[in-house]
């Protein structure tokens, strides 16, 4: 499914640069301006600097005159607006938004609505359009001071909020571009998360026991372990090991601290 991020109107160069990383984290290329403050804001210093590495994303950024050619080919459009608007689309939260998007509770027909529309495309669901067809998903993002424009919220299917601190619900734009993107890409699917550590290869059985056997006589050594009563000391180690699922690395690790017990004890004794 096609997705695009619409930034309008932004007036810090370093926002670009940031939502461009924001939205290539989470495997989206396809970024617009619309009217940005700075005409060579994809080049300048503070942009690049912000953008980390996504110097392709900025590469195909687009800049557009108007919102219409930023939304051209996409069907179904996500205003992000915090301040409530008493007429326009239902706002939702993002997930909220996209698993009824994804599961196709949204009927699916309907495009975007021109502006001289006497009423708003997102007045019903039914306004919005088929996921799984060819066009696409916009994202739209207002300006850092005023946010959105009615006009441009009154033409999306749904005003996207984003759950905040009632008391303090200031979010960066790069930021709020980064919650939207994570949160489609995870209706999408998401990513697998890579587990970095290499565990080795699990230790068997026999050389559970065996350093079992070896922390039995050290801990009797140093005074630990009363042989002639042992109770369950043993046997609860016995299953906390096991619950370790030990590698072959850390037997020997448990090990060389069973010999250093040992060789304590006895030059204790001399």
């Amino acid at each position: 499914m096609k997705t695009r991020f619409v930034l309008i109107e932004t007036s810090h160069a370093g926002n670009v640069g940031a939502a461009a990383r924001a939205i290539k984290t989470m495997g989206f290329d396809d970024l617009v301006l619309v009217r940005p403050r700075w005409s060579n804001v994809l080049r300048k210093e503070e942009t690049i600097q912000r953008a980390s590495g996504a110097l392709d994303v900025l590469a195909n950024c687009r800049i557009v005159a108007t919102v219409e050619e930023a939304l051209d080919g996409m069907s179904h459009l996500c205003a992000t607006a915090m301040t409530p608007r008493d007429f326009g689309p239902p706002a939702r939260t993002p997930r909220e938004h996209f698993a009824l998007l994804l599961q196709g509770a949204l009927a699916a027909e309907a495009g975007p609505v021109p502006l001289d529309e006497d009423s708003s495309p997102a007045a019903s669901d039914a306004a919005a359009a088929n996921p799984s067809g060819e066009s696409g998903v916009a994202f739209l993002f207002g300006c850092e001071r005023y946010g959105m424009a009615n006009e441009d919220v009154y033409r999306c299917h749904v005003a996207l909020s984003i759950p905040t601190n009632p008391d303090f619900g200031s979010l960066n734009l790069a930021s709020a571009v980064q919650v939207v993107a994570y949160d489609w890409r995870q209706a999408l699917g998401g990513y697998g998360v890579s587990d970095v550590a290499a565990r080795g290869e699990r230790a068997d059985a026999q050389q559970v026991a065996g350093m079992l056997a070896h922390w039995q006589q050290a801990l009797a050594e140093i005074g630990f372990l009363d042989l002639d009563a042992p109770k369950k000391l043993m046997p609860r180690l016995n299953q906390m090991f096991n619950r370790a699922q030990l590698t072959q690395e850390e037997i020997h690790i448990l090990r060389g601290v069973a010999k250093a017990m040992l060789r304590t004890a006895e030059a204790t004794k001399r």
